[in-house]
């Protein structure tokens, strides 16, 4: 509630947010080069009930969202964040010198991408 016994509305939700992460950043110095926003949170909730296994169609609906592509996005940069995670486990070793194994299996690749 508001100043007013209201409920919040989004500009308000922000600006309690902004207030929070002003807090934390004392104990969490880093938080304050952060961009923290109500979308951030949900962002996250997404991405996690995705790897949590949760059906897209069920964190469609929860995010209200009206098309199942808009919610895939969510499926698309998990996935695209643990292939930055693979890559810089290729990367940090230099006596290898072709590419990993799941690099160059066309079939896992094509599987990869039609997720």
């Amino acid at each position: 509630m508001n100043r007013y016994g209201v409920t919040l509305g989004s500009s308000g939700i922000r600006f309690k947010l902004a207030q929070y992460v002003n807090a934390a950043a004392q104990a969490v110095p880093t938080l304050s080069s952060k961009n923290v926003t109500p979308h951030s949170f949900r962002h996250a909730a997404a991405v996690h009930l995705i790897a949590a296994g949760v059906d897209v169609t069920v964190i469609r609906s929860w995010l209200g969202h009206v098309s199942l592509d808009t919610t895939n996005h969510y499926a698309q940069a998990n996935l695209d964040t643990k292939r930055a995670a693979l890559e810089q486990l290729d990367h940090g070793s230099k006596t290898v010198s072709k590419p990993p194994r799941w690099k160059r299996d066309e079939h896992l690749l094509a599987w990869l991408d039609s997720l």
